[in-house]
């Protein structure tokens, strides 16, 4: 098979990795890439979003399947794209068409689809710049802290949670007036649940499911979850607190009920469904949704699993996931994210990444770089994710932060206390 991967994140360098395993990958092409990827198959100067550039690929290079990594492309409507298309509508994709790809598009489009099929989440509001007022009026009556939600894409960055009252007030106009682009022309006013967040992820044909390895991200920049928002600065998997109780309610109550209404509205769904939750006293409430794998919680959750990725996207595509069954390493898996000094604001590239080729007791997976001649350059915000295993998530730690240290580059920068709340 001749596959195509998009995307140029840390996600894509573990699916990648993984694809790569199966010997019916014959050749294995990915757009963007990154400096990890183009050890892995060859790199194409196509944004995950220029979808005549990837018609075109698919067409030169007969590719047999397509797997999109990031959300953008989804949203965008690559899915449908391709069904409209006679030329490579023969070509399966791997992702949600457009309409089903909005319950991570629409923070909105989502709260709905769960109250249709009551699935727990927290109660909200939606308000645009025509209903600013209200909005104003709607957070005074509220006790903090006040969430804040674009209701569209904002790279992980649309989420605000605010302790003071008046705050909460200017950046909701901020919000609605432009801060995060279009992504904030709705924005959703949440109501705060108090408990501790983990990941969970089905890979689904739009009728039946498997679940993947349960997962746990660190989001906020600094040590302790504080500071600004990131698209992920670590990630443990399994997550302890995560009982055979607790996740059987996940099962029942979250996972079942989403993956039948994406039936029952007749979505055309065939990916991965990320399943952003918070356990609130033992009860499990959703976030968010995610309509494809979560990064950095792939670096940890692919690794664990010991199903081959090509043959569970092929059974997903044949309508065969109910003839699978998961298998799952019993060992902790935990990755440490490393990124470029002043992330998530303002931050320089360019800078020469060294000591790869002494890491042995971890897998260095690549985000934010890019190769120049014989040396590997930081080309983003998030740059390399080091992943380890351990019988104990603390062992894997252990492992990835003494192989942290024979890595460099010039303002490198990395949370010490990753799986702290565990």
């Amino acid at each position: 098979m001749n596959i195509l991967l998009l995307g140029n994140g840390g996600r894509e360098h573990v699916f990648a990795w993984m694809l790569k395993k199966n010997p019916l990958c014959k050749q294995l092409f990915i757009a963007p890439g990154n400096a990890g990827t183009d050890d892995l198959g060859i790199n194409l100067a196509i944004a995950a979003t220029d979808f005549i550039a990837i018609k075109e690929c698919c067409l030169e290079e007969k590719i047999d399947l397509v797997v999109v990594g990031p959300e953008a492309p989804l949203v965008a409507g690559i899915v449908d794209y391709f069904k409209q298309d006679a030329s490579i509508q023969h070509i399966p994709v791997i992702g949600p068409d457009q309409e089903a790809a909005q319950l991570e598009g629409s923070k909105a489009y989502a709260k709905v689809f769960m109250e249709e099929f009551d699935i727990p989440t927290a109660g909200y509001q939606e308000f645009s710049i025509d209903t600013l007022q209200e909005g104003l009026a709607y957070i005074e009556q509220q006790k903090p802290p006040i969430v804040l939600k674009a209701d569209g894409l904002a790279a992980g960055k649309g989420v605000l949670i605010l302790d003071d009252i008046e705050e909460a007030k200017r950046e909701l106009q901020a919000m609605l007036e432009g801060k995060f682009g279009e992504a904030s022309n709705k924005v959703v006013i949440e109501e705060f649940l108090d408990g501790i967040e983990f990941s969970v992820f089905a890979l689904t044909d739009g009728k039946d499911y498997q679940l993947l390895p349960i997962a746990k991200d660190y989001k906020r920049i600094g040590e302790g979850d504080t500071g600004l928002n990131t698209g992920g600065m670590g990630a443990v998997s399994p997550v302890p607190f995560v009982d055979d109780v607790l996740y059987q309610k996940v099962v029942t109550r979250v996972v079942e009920p989403t993956i039948q209404g994406i039936h029952k509205r007749g979505l055309d769904y065939c990916g991965f469904v990320f399943f952003g939750l918070i356990a609130v006293q033992g009860e499990p409430f959703v976030i968010e949704y995610n309509c494809r794998m979560g990064d950095p919680e792939t670096q940890v959750v692919f690794p664990r699993l010991k199903n081959d990725l090509l043959d569970l996207l092929i059974a997903a595509k044949k309508n065969q996931l109910d003839r699978v069954e998961i298998e799952i390493q019993d060992q902790s898996a935990t990755a440490v994210i490393l990124v470029s000094g002043g992330y998530p604001e303002a931050y320089e590239k360019g800078k020469i990444i060294s000591g790869e080729e002494q890491v042995e007791d971890s897998i260095v997976f690549h985000a934010g770089t890019k190769k120049q001649g014989d040396e590997v350059l930081t080309n983003g915000g998030r740059v390399l994710a080091v992943t380890s295993f351990g019988d104990h998530y603390q062992d894997a730690l252990k492992k990835s932060y003494e192989s942290i240290e024979l890595l460099n580059f010039d303002q490198m920068y990395y949370r010490t206390d990753i799986g702290f709340d565990l």
